[in-house]
């Protein structure tokens, strides 16, 4: 499932005790209850102490009288009155005419039509969506949420019924594009009206937290981010902004995607243990095998959400950059199967070294378009793509990495999220538990590193490294290491970290892998290195030669020269005994084989002499 990750807004309903202590938490909303067979009735008399400035007061009532809600109302000067009993729309309508906000709670079972919902629609804020039981909510129990995939209007909702700190992970994982907050009560309670504070701080500092490492509504990680784009490109970038979110969470895509990945792309990718690589390392190591993908990589996930995405905007062209080749060959393969016309540009120097994906390309059916300025690698093909995309508008720019101008860093690494999220299923299998010690992956423009980082970002206990490409040294100019080398500026639309000279001028990168030898990091990962959530090393092209003919000779498996960059920094990391480390193996190596091959003839002959 694509994941929707944003800060949900907390209601804490059921206040009755401790209210000035829950307070200072500072929930989004507080619900107090007005209806008299409540264990947490409050009186009818009650006055709501002060709350923390932007703490909304929510007044809960049941069939109760227009005038009894009324006067409780501007007593306490309520924030929002929430309906959850059977009041009727001609109802709603009244108070809404006496310009109080309303929030109207329908309680759902299997048998529930979203259909009741329509006459509201015209009087209310929001909509709770509270399990059917006898009593008027407050049950503890949930109601089956796959149930909402069936709401499709335009109010926003808050999810209740049941929730506890042990759904977190469910709640991240819950994916609808009106989900607008979560109503939580009686899992949270010592008894009835008292709520648990340390758990009630626990879970909300853990929800606000995850708007650190992700994009807020303006398209910024923190200081990082945006899109700085040339007026010709303006309505393209709307035209996505408004669209994404609305149509890769809605239940007709997440279904059609999650069909094509299983029975075409080959998700979900195995979670292999390395014996011989454990032995050696002295810590549980695994590998996340994105090289089974069809096509070789991890580029498919995202190329086939953003050409299904493509095909939902009326655009039958699709343009786009590729280093390695995995992007442009995934990219390829998507329009084959969609029917969409398909151009990708590529430097002439990743051309020469990456030969074989250009004639998977070609055979595919795509225009490949050498580029020739620059460096004529990654960054120029990404110059290229756009000039391109600015006198096409008509096309539709399928980027391949975590940049570019948003929402494509967000678009990307949601789409990529799939990788994390089957590693906590495969490694709850495999050893009892979601979370390793160590997420391990390489890092150029950041779609791996975000696809495999997703879903720990909120878990402290989880080490993130993200492993950059050092090509000759970070002391040397020949590197592509732009956390470690770089400073803040704008790239390719986003304002982030890239290497660049004191005027400005973005430096030339080198690495021995196409797919890193990139100037500049996803904006996404500028912030994580600011926030200090993630760990970056670096290794060199040496370095990364040598943990590919490793794995090859160790497990018979040849890696992606950009994967072979996370394997060497293993050396690097202080391992405890029995650490679970995943390494995300983000590509296969058939496409470096001539680089291999050179550097195997010459490692082998160096052992023979030794």
């Amino acid at each position: 499932m694509i994941m929707k990750c944003k800060s949900l807004k907390i209601k804490i309903c059921g206040m009755k005790f401790n209210i000035q202590e829950i307070s200072d938490f500072l929930p989004d909303f507080m619900g107090f209850i007005f209806y008299p067979n409540s264990p947490r009735f409050v009186g009818i008399d009650f006055l709501i102490p002060k709350l923390k400035k932007k703490v909304f007061k929510t007044g809960v009532f049941v069939n109760e009288s227009e005038k009894n809600v009324l006067k409780i109302s501007q007593k306490n000067q309520l924030d929002f009155i929430q309906l959850h009993g059977t009041e009727s729309p001609f109802y709603c309508e009244k108070l809404f005419k006496k310009r109080l906000k309303l929030i109207k709670a329908f309680r759902i079972d299997d048998f529930f039509s979203f259909k009741n919902v329509v006459d509201y629609i015209p009087f209310c804020t929001y909509f709770l969506f509270d399990n059917n039981t006898i009593n008027y909510g407050g049950s503890g129990k949930k109601f089956c949420w796959e149930k909402l995939d069936e709401y499709n209007f335009k109010i926003p909702f808050f999810l209740s019924g049941g929730i506890g700190i042990k759904d977190f992970d469910k709640i991240k994982n819950f994916s609808h594009s009106k989900i607008f907050g979560i109503d939580i009560n009686s899992r949270f309670e010592i008894f009835p009206g008292k709520k648990d504070d340390i758990a009630l701080n626990t879970f909300i500092k853990k929800n606000k937290r995850i708007m650190k490492y992700f994009v807020d509504k303006n398209g910024y990680y923190g200081e990082f981010g945006g899109a700085f784009i040339p007026e010709m490109l303006h309505h393209n970038i709307t035209e996505l902004q408004d669209q994404y979110k609305k149509f890769i969470t809605s239940f007709e895509f997440q279904k059609l995607y999650k069909k094509i990945l299983k029975n075409y792309a080959g998700r979900p990718t195995p979670l292999f243990f390395c014996k011989k690589y454990s032995d050696k390392y002295k810590a549980k190591i695994y590998l996340k095998r994105e090289d089974l993908n069809h096509t070789g990589s991890h580029k498919i996930n995202n190329s086939i959400g953003q050409a299904l995405l493509a095909k939902q905007l009326g655009k039958k062209k699709i343009i786009a950059e590729t280093g390695a080749g995995q992007h442009g060959v995934a990219t390829a393969t998507t329009c084959a199967l969609m029917n969409l016309e398909c151009i990708i540009f590529m430097g002439e120097t990743d051309i020469h070294r990456q030969y074989t994906n250009v004639l998977r390309m070609k055979s595919l059916g795509a225009k490949v378009i050498p580029v020739c300025s620059g460096d004529k690698t990654l960054k120029d093909a990404v110059n290229e793509a756009i000039r391109y995309w600015i006198s096409h508008p008509e096309s539709y720019y399928l980027i391949g990495s975590t940049v570019g101008p948003h929402p494509y860093p967000q678009m990307v690494a949601d789409i990529q999220s799939i990788i994390s999220e089957e590693i906590k299923i495969q490694l709850k299998e495999k050893e009892g538990s979601s979370f390793p010690n160590y997420v391990v992956a390489c890092i150029g423009g950041g779609s791996n590193a975000a696809g495999s980082f997703y879903h720990f970002l909120d878990n402290d206990s989880v080490n993130l490294v993200a492993v950059e490409a050092a090509g000759l040294g970070v002391n040397t100019k020949k590197t592509a290491a732009s956390i470690h080398c770089g400073s803040r500026g704008i790239l390719h639309g986003s304002m982030t970290m890239l290497l660049q000279n004191e005027d400005g001028q973005v430096l030339p990168a080198h690495s021995i892998s196409a797919g890193l030898d990139y100037p500049g990091i996803g904006p996404m990962f500028a912030n994580l290195f600011v926030k200090k959530r993630v760990n970056f090393l670096h290794s060199t092209d040496e370095e990364a030669l040598q943990a590919g003919y490793e794995l090859t000779r160790l497990e018979g498996i040849i890696p992606a020269l950009e994967s072979s960059h996370a394997l060497a920094a293993l050396k690097n990391i202080p391992f405890k005994k029995m650490d679970v480390v995943v390494v995300t193996l983000s590509g296969r190596g058939d496409k470096d084989i001539n680089v291999y091959d050179k550097f195997f003839t010459k490692f082998s002959g160096d052992e023979q002499n030794t």
